[in-house]
């Protein structure tokens, strides 16, 4: 081993490395990083014969460890607390957590506070935790013992005490983990996306808040507050319980960004400004093209990101959205059934096969209904402005089919609804309800009320019909083309594949924390966590899925053969891609207790 220096912008990084043989190449792989020359010098006079003198050693002790002998008492017995198994792969996920140096933030958070606990530890627990073994926050700290290294120190209530330090770090810990993964991945803010999706509570009643005169929320002496997250609102899976939502940012690349948290009963739309201006005033300068869902496509959006877009060069930022036709107002539903459709062949990047592009596109002059703030912010009024808007409408079979496909079931379950009205209600019917007519809801039960002529609603389905297939996009960008426009809003599919990684790799539902302060400090660890696994992901050049990468990374264990001897008991073609890309040994079946120590770096 050696001690290599390798100089760059910031001045001489140190990393301790060694020379390999791969296919009759020789190549080099970093053992251990140690960081710049001149932060090295505040603890070292002189680090560079330090560390020459650290390699050295290194060297002497794998030359002597190559060759050992242990003895096996095959009478031995095992005791009741046997717990000799212990988890080495977290190491992968640990070395990206250090090299976001996310460490050093959560110690200079610490710094000054009377606090008797790990803050650090408490945190990197918590996130790798939430990617490899995901569980409540009792069961986390039971069960810290799967990992290698010793976690101690604190007990389950620092756990709780220590959120709240979290909530109040959060903002600042977004902007952090973006500044540094900068260095680990190219992050790309020329398009970013958002999404939201909702949490649900394990609960049966949602918070319900204390209203001044003004209807503001409101503590017990008084002072305004938040309004309590959990409220019950339109859950993803038509479940009754409360729920707090979450809109989460992506850029380009597909590395989540930033995210806020709101009440479970507010509308999505007026979310995306707040992160925005966040972003704006935080991240960067630049101009963004935002993307988003026809659920966000609003007035107010529109004309907030972009103005009129007048002139031929916007200096304001941008967006593409999605646009309900059947949504639409009679012209543009007009427009979308009239000719004027061309067909390219493309490659489609699911199959690889060559599919037909049917489409077209105009410039139009969208009228739009926007809302003005009085100077002293105490009332609105709506405005008209008329803005310059690219509209692009494309036709799939594929979507027609499955448009067909949807209303079917959707209308076969409002059937049996007429004729079993007792068995549903506002939840269990889902969508069926829409193509019923003359149907209503008890407000206070949810149930459907009796005594009520139902009928399927034949013209809704008619009119449906008229636009299967037909699937809408809009943007700011005039010179966008049809296929841009596209292939940019099709990247929304990978904050949708994030957020199915949160709730079902992470288990991050049902919440298990019930204030504010806790619910935003969960929600820290699991963005934390995606970041991580996200970051892991690209490194690994995209090879592999993130659930294949968390299995192998939990299979990748170890279990002690002697008093300081253990054996290794997986390795799989994900753990050699980590061994390569990060420069760490992970081949080897048989290690001493300090070789994993180093390997784990602590």
């Amino acid at each position: 081993m050696f001690l290599k220096k390798t100089p760059n912008k910031k001045g001489i990084y140190l990393a301790i490395a060694e020379s390999y043989y791969e296919n009759g190449k020789s190549k080099q792989r970093t053992i251990k990083p140690l960081g710049y020359l001149e932060d090295l010098k505040v603890q070292y006079p002189d680090p560079i014969a330090h560390f020459k003198e650290v390699a050295k050693q290194l060297s002497d002790e794998k030359n002597l460890n190559k060759n050992s002998s242990i003895t096996i008492d095959l009478t031995a017995k095992m005791d009741n607390t046997e717990d000799n198994l212990k988890n080495v792969g977290y190491g992968i996920l640990k070395d990206l957590y250090k090299q976001l140096e996310l460490d050093i933030f959560w110690k200079k958070k610490a710094k000054g506070k009377a606090i008797k606990y790990n803050l650090e530890l408490i945190f990197r627990l918590l996130v790798i935790s939430r990617i490899l073994y995901p569980a409540s926050k009792m069961k986390t700290y039971e069960d810290r013992s799967i990992y290698f290294e010793k976690i101690d120190g604190f007990s389950l209530d620092d756990i709780y005490n220590a959120l709240d330090l979290i909530d109040d770090n959060q903002k600042d810990l977004q902007k952090w983990i973006y500044e540094h993964s900068e260095k680990i991945c190219k992050r790309d803010l020329s398009v970013t996306y958002f999404d939201c999706t909702n949490y649900y509570f394990d609960i049966g009643r949602p918070d319900i808040d204390m209203l001044d005169e003004d209807g503001e929320p409101v503590d017990k002496e008084g002072n305004r507050v938040d309004a309590k997250y959990r409220k019950r609102g339109p859950e993803k899976n038509h479940r009754p319980d409360p729920i707090v939502q979450m809109g989460l940012l992506m850029d380009r690349n597909g590395l989540p960004l930033a995210y806020d948290l709101f009440p479970g009963n507010e509308s999505e739309k007026r979310h995306i400004r707040p992160i925005i201006n966040r972003i704006k005033k935080e991240f960067t300068d630049s101009r963004i093209i935002f993307v988003a869902d026809r659920g966000l496509n609003t007035s107010d959006n529109i004309y907030y990101l972009n103005g009129n877009n007048k002139g031929a060069h916007n200096q304001r930022d941008g967006y593409v959205y999605g646009q309900s036709i059947r949504g639409a107002n009679a012209e543009f539903k007009k427009w979308v059934i009239t000719s004027g459709y061309h067909i390219d062949i493309i490659d489609s990047k699911d199959s690889g096969e060559k599919i037909q592009f049917k489409h077209k596109s105009r410039i139009y002059p969208k009228e739009l209904n926007v809302n003005v703030t009085s100077r002293d912010g105490k009332t609105t009024k709506k405005k008209k402005v008329v803005v310059d808007q690219k509209q692009m409408v494309y036709y799939s079979e594929k979507y027609a089919k499955k448009q067909r496909l949807d209303r079917a079931v959707m209308i076969e379950r409002a059937k049996d609804l007429i004729k079993n009205p007792k068995k549903y209600d506002r939840v269990t019917s889902g969508g069926s309800a829409a193509y019923i007519v003359n149907i209503a809801f008890n407000k206070t039960t949810g149930e459907i009320v009796m005594g009520r002529n139902l009928e399927i609603n034949l013209s809704k389905i008619e009119q449906e019909a008229l636009y299967d297939g037909y699937y809408s996009i809009v943007t700011s960008e005039l010179e966008m083309s049809a296929l841009e426009m596209r292939e940019i809003y099709r990247g929304l599919t990978r904050i949708e594949d994030t957020f199915k990684i949160s709730k079902s790799d992470f288990k991050s539902r049902p919440v298990h924390v019930r204030t504010n302060q806790h619910i935003e400090a969960h929600f820290a660890t699991c963005f934390t966590a995606l970041v991580l696994i996200r970051l892991l992901q690209a490194k690994l050049n995209h090879q592999f899925p993130v659930g294949r990468i968390v299995n192998s990374l939990k299979k990748y264990c170890c279990v002690k053969v002697d008093v300081s001897t253990y054996q290794f008991i997986y390795y799989d073609e994900i753990i050699e891609a980590c061994e390569k890309t990060f420069g760490i040994e992970m081949s080897n079946q048989y290690r001493t207790q300090l070789q994993v120590r180093r390997m784990l770096r602590y």
